[in-house]
């Protein structure tokens, strides 16, 4: 056994508004330069839909993730090393431009220097790329509450999976079809394959917490790591000629922060906590021959971290105390393993993703209340859960490789979970056989709904820190990649002509807040000192 240790991420999806803050957080902090225009290391997708970039999931198309050739070996999809070898001059199976999207900006200047004239003037879109007039046809969110899917929706490669045995329930008529949002970021796999397909061994997995990261010096831009992310996560700049992703925000994460996206989020859906892992088993359980038995394989991964052989080991291993403790407290533990209530998406793809998802229950209550039923009682809720407007096969073909049963077991617990509250906040005593018809105590009924719906932020996010004496200094540069020797920084001229660097704020920050002409930059003001500039002397004496 070598026990190692894995930061990962569970997002509640019932509790996502699609408001896209994590996005353009996330975009802020880490992809507002030149080259990565298009580039969302952060995206919400409303499914159904096409997703970022369009129908990333046909794997039969963009060859992405692993698969067991005919000795039951785990092979990339893309092909072996032999034939990556031969092909490694060849343009790698990858997305187009037009499955993302042309990034644009507008004429705003015509709006104020446009001629007199009859018309009222217009600022046409400009391509960000080649700086011409664009047609503006697709965007990263182009589907987004479901726009426009009644003429894409059946493009949706889940769609077309299930659409045969599903046909009467997914149609999207307005009065019949449904929706979720469902917030992406790498998946920083246990077994990579974005990893494996780097000819030049770019990409690594750091042992400390697992975060898959690209070694910018390293890096060649041969872009087989995008053709191997079955999830295309990763992207080309095509300014400084290197693959980047999603980083886990690990400046902030070694600090004992938590990600961008998570500090953000306004639904407070993100969960960020630590596994423990047995690494000897990752090859061994991402090459079980059935595709619905990867999700219990990856969760036999995972290793109790009160075992004391198990804390034995992660000493041996090297893994601190504190981040024992931290697995032990951890939400992500509690959320997938012993609630069992968090599943991995597409775990088919056999790259064992470390973001995990609750599914959506959907407004069941509301349905059964319409159809005159008590809309939480348990016996009405598991009725339901087969006729849900979210099908369950559409579920499980997102999380479970399709094994309904999966599914259906964790629906039964988020509606036991409604109904067993229900009596509590009426005033009376918890039914426990509620709890007991889904294989679980009152008891972890009520922590399980604590941490789903009023727990406090340290709750959510139990992550060990390495330097927290230096996490103030960190919100200077707010994790962003805008300055120079900011984290993940390239050479000096890869990212010139993006203007000046961002004046960091702060509180220590205020200590210099007069200005040379001598009036005072009120922003800067900490509130507490009194500056002349700000508050004169009027009255003729000086100062005491």
């Amino acid at each position: 056994m070598r026990v190692m240790a894995q930061v990962s991420m569970i997002m509640a999806l019932d509790k996502c508004l699609g408001c896209h803050t994590c996005s353009v957080t996330c975009k802020q902090a880490w992809t507002n330069r030149t080259g990565t225009e298009y580039v969302w290391f952060n995206n919400v997708e409303t499914r159904p839909g096409l997703g970022y970039p369009k129908r990333y999931e046909d794997q039969e198309r963009w060859k992405g993730g692993w698969e067991l050739n005919k000795r039951g070996r785990l092979e990339l999809k893309g092909g072996n090393r032999f034939k990556k070898l031969f092909t490694i001059f060849a343009s790698p199976v990858q997305p187009e431009m037009s499955d993302y999207y042309e990034p644009w900006t507008y004429e705003y200047e015509n709006l104020t220097n446009a001629p007199l004239g009859d018309d009222f003037p217009v600022a046409k879109p400009k391509s960000l790329i080649t700086g011409e007039d664009t047609a503006i046809d697709w965007s990263a969110n182009w589907d987004d509450d479901l726009g426009g899917t009644y003429a894409t929706g059946h493009q949706d490669p889940i769609v077309e999976k299930i659409r045969t045995e599903s046909e009467e329930k997914i149609k999207f008529e307005f009065e019949k079809t449904f929706m979720f949002y469902l917030p992406r970021i790498c998946e920083h796999c246990l077994n990579p394959s974005c990893m494996a397909s780097c000819p030049s061994g770019a990409i690594y997995k750091r042992e400390e917490d697992g975060i898959v990261l690209v070694d910018q010096d390293r890096c060649r831009g041969w872009r087989q790591c995008i053709t191997g992310c079955p999830y295309k996560k990763i992207y080309f700049n095509h300014k400084s000629g290197k693959a980047e992703k999603c980083t886990f925000c690990y400046p902030r994460i070694e600090h004992g922060i938590p990600t961008v996206c998570a500090e953000t989020c306004v639904g407070r859906m993100r969960y960020i906590g630590i596994f423990l892992y047995d690494a000897d088993k990752v090859t061994e359980a991402a090459s079980v021959p059935d595709e619905k038995d990867l999700y219990q394989s990856q969760l036999d991964l995972m290793l109790d971290p009160f075992d004391p052989t198990v804390i034995a080991e992660a000493k041996k291993s090297g893994i601190p105390s504190s981040w024992i403790d931290a697995a032990q407290k951890s939400p992500v533990y509690k959320l997938a393993k012993v609630w069992k209530i968090a599943l991995p998406l597409h775990p088919e793809y056999r790259t064992m993703p470390m973001v995990w998802y609750v599914p959506p229950l959907s407004p069941i209550i509301d349905l059964l209340k319409e159809q005159g039923h008590d809309g939480e009682s348990k016996d009405n809720l598991f009725g339901a859960i087969d006729s849900l407007r979210i099908p369950v096969e559409y579920l499980a073909e997102l999380f479970t490789a399709g094994d309904t049963g999966i599914i259906v077991d964790v629906l039964k617990k988020l509606a036991a979970m409604r109904s067993y509250m229900r009596d509590i906040t009426l005033g009376n005593v918890g039914d426990e056989s509620i709890a007991n018809a889904v294989g679980m105590t009152g008891e972890e009924m009520y922590e399980m709904y604590r941490l789903m719906a009023i727990s406090k932020y340290s709750e959510r996010y139990v992550i060990p820190s390495a330097h927290m004496e230096e996490a103030h200094n960190l919100e200077e540069i707010g994790c962003s990649l805008d300055g120079d020797g900011g984290p993940g920084m390239l050479y000096d001229d890869a990212f010139t002509g993006m203007g000046d660097r961002p004046v960091p704020v702060s509180a220590g920050s205020y200590a210099n807040t007069a200005r040379a002409d001598g009036k005072v930059d009120i922003f800067m003001w900490d509130g507490n000192s009194r500056p002349d500039a700000m508050f004169p002397n009027t009255s003729g004496s000086k100062k005491a």
